[in-house]
């Protein structure tokens, strides 16, 4: 069987001549992702294969990579794509007088980025908490937290939820960071955790992150731009990797992170009660708006629709506490915001047992989330995905793989590829065992600590 090589990330500043890419020995390829002042617009995925390339063909392709995004943040009335999963609105694009102004695309775009630089104005900007919960995982914290202080500007507040604060893991490390608040919440579950973070928040607008990423540095300041947009209620933002090393990680990162259909994460997207209409009847795939390791929220958004669905989330079904917030506010008629300039870097699961457990966890908590958001609401679009559509989908992958499995059988190859898809049989038992989950916690309150004042500054424990 063919051997996984880790692939390597390189980062590509656009404005800067674009280097030769070689091919060094032991790699599987190269993960290219382009940015300008700071901001990523796009990727390029070069297998082993196909290297070396010139600087020259690396310029060719990143044009053809980056004109969308770049595109789209100049001519805010062209390229005004809807999601990549909808049909594309009749609208006029941009005029003509528009594109022939643009004499030189990255120099004007690198200015646009630049305009809404909070920097400049600190004092005035709305005070931000970031929140991280975590649950024995100190080495990964200790990384998280040095991330945060690279930051600039400087959130009002960080806070660290200690899911177990019995193990006094997690504490020890804070202890080495005299500006993180401590908050111990031994309630099991992520959303019990992020629900403790809220209402000890004080900031306006309230930021999540997760303990195994790594924060870019104008995070911040480019999660205040988002909220700039007084109608934003949300705003999630660019996953990357932090490493391709073993095919776990490739594979979570092709999947999780592909952006289907050509959309690789690195257009600005609006959410809002139009793109919650046009595809209630099919279960509002909000899943698709970004991920927890990257959201931020107005407070007001908790104090209009809720916390954090205590009976989502890791800990509990195993994940969408965030998607079903999310669906929460679509479905009240506010708008969310995924803004490809708030970045940050995530270490996927590096082993096959750890993907397969996550896979399992993210479909449960997906089919419970479907049937819970139901319950609240009754649109049976979560009916419809739950028990037609998943079944389905996961029927024909099924088939498709035992399609090229007698194949492989037929012509005695030996000469397997790696596999690049998280576990299938993993999938369809996390969609039965969300059913069950569902039956078993429907009666549960979403929020069992409902009374509790959201904002209230406790003490460092």
């Amino acid at each position: 069987m063919s051997r996984f090589l880790p692939w390597k990330i390189v980062n590509v500043e656009l404005r800067q001549s674009p280097p030769d890419l070689n091919l060094d020995a032991g790699i599987g390829g190269l993960f290219v992702v382009f940015w300008c002042q700071g901001v990523p617009v796009g990727q390029l995925l070069l297998p082993a294969s196909l290297l070396p390339i010139t600087s020259v063909q690396l310029a060719a392709s990143a044009a053809q990579r980056v004109a969308r995004a770049v595109g789209r943040g100049l001519l805010k009335n062209g390229y005004s794509t809807p999601p990549f999963f909808l049909s594309p609105n009749e609208e006029p694009g941009p005029e003509l007088a528009q594109v022939l102004k643009i004499a030189r695309p990255l120099e004007s775009f690198s200015h646009v980025a630049d305009s809404g630089d909070v920097r400049d104005a600190e004092g005035s900007a709305s005070p931000t908490s970031v929140i991280i919960c975590t649950r024995n995982r100190p080495a990964v914290l200790r990384n998280c937290l040095a991330s945060l202080r690279t930051l600039s500007p400087q959130p009002h507040e960080i806070i660290v939820v200690d899911n177990d604060p019995s193990s006094n893991l997690t504490a020890r490390v804070v202890a080495d960071f005299p500006e993180v608040r401590y908050i111990a919440e031994p309630r099991v579950g992520l959303s019990a955790a992020r629900n403790a973070g809220v209402r000890n928040a004080t900031g306006e607008i309230i930021a999540f992150t997760d303990d195994d990423v790594i924060v870019h540095p104008a995070w911040i300041g480019a999660i205040l731009r988002g909220f700039e947009n007084l109608n934003i209620m949300a705003l999630t933002g660019a996953v990357l990797p932090a490493e391709l090393a073993t095919d776990a990680q490739f594979a979570f990162q092709n999947e999780a992170f592909a952006w289907e259909l050509g959309f690789e994460g690195y257009e600005a997207l609006d959410f809002d009660s139009s793109f919650f209409r046009n595809t209630t009847h099919l279960g509002v795939p909000v899943w698709r708006m970004g991920a927890g390791a990257n959201m931020a929220f107005r407070r007001e958004a908790f104090n209009r629709v809720g916390l954090f669905d205590e009976r989502l989330g890791a800990g509990t079904s195993g994940c969408s506490e965030d998607s079903e917030l999310w669906y929460r506010l679509l479905a009240e008629g506010y708008q969310c915001r995924y803004d490809p300039s708030a970045v940050v870097s995530h270490f996927h699961r590096s082993d096959w047992e750890g993907l397969s457990y996550q896979t399992y966890s993210y479909m449960r908590g997906h089919v419970a989330a479907l049937l819970f958001q139901f319950d609240r609401y009754k649109h049976w679009g979560n009916v419809k995905r739950a028990f037609g559509i998943l079944p389905l989908y996961f029927t024909k992958l099924a088939l498709r793989a035992l399609v090229k499995g007698l194949a492989r059988f037929l012509v005695n190859s030996d000469e397997d590829q790696p596999s690049l898809a998280s576990p299938l049989r993993q999938k369809i038992r996390g969609m039965l065992a969300g059913y069950a989950y569902y039956l078993s916690h429907r009666h549960l309150p979403a929020d069992p600590m409902a009374a509790t004042t959201i904002g209230k500054n406790n003490e460092r424990a």
